[in-house]
């Protein structure tokens, strides 16, 4: 039986987008040409020069601009792509998202390892792609 995909509250094009912020803030702090660019004896690994900095700001503003809702999807998309629930149950995972929500969402979605590929998953999981959305990013 294949059963309609739930309708989300924050649209494909969002997700995309901050799939490719994630992406290009963790290549930047991982690139070792970036980071023997720093300076600052006190920059950890991670946190990258300029380009990580604002890319990581960036993805903060967006995420913290999105409203409640789209965030709480934002949330239950990655648990759904790390394999937490399947479609089936994802109003299940929706709730547990909404009920775990404050004004750490940001944060906490951008300091998860492999964020950008649960993302993906998820978008995957809805029979969407990155490249669907390549030409309004």
């Amino acid at each position: 039986m294949t059963a309609t995909p739930p309708n989300l509250s924050i649209s494909p094009e969002k997700v995309a987008f901050v799939v490719t912020k994630i992406h290009q803030y963790e290549m930047e702090a991982t690139e070792p040409e970036l980071l023997a660019d720093l300076t600052d004896d006190d920059s950890a690994p991670g946190t990258g020069g300029r380009g990580a900095t604002t890319d990581r700001s960036e993805l903060v503003s967006f995420i913290r601009g999105l409203n409640v809702d789209e965030q709480i999807d934002l949330v239950a998309l990655m648990w759904l792509g790390r394999g937490d629930g399947s479609l089936d149950n994802w109003d299940e995972l929706r709730a547990q998202a909404a009920q775990a929500h404050n004004n750490r969402t940001a944060t906490y979605l951008i300091e998860t390892p492999m964020l950008g590929d649960y993302l993906e998953e998820a978008l995957s999981e809805f029979g969407l792609s990155l490249e669907d959305f390549e030409e309004s990013l």
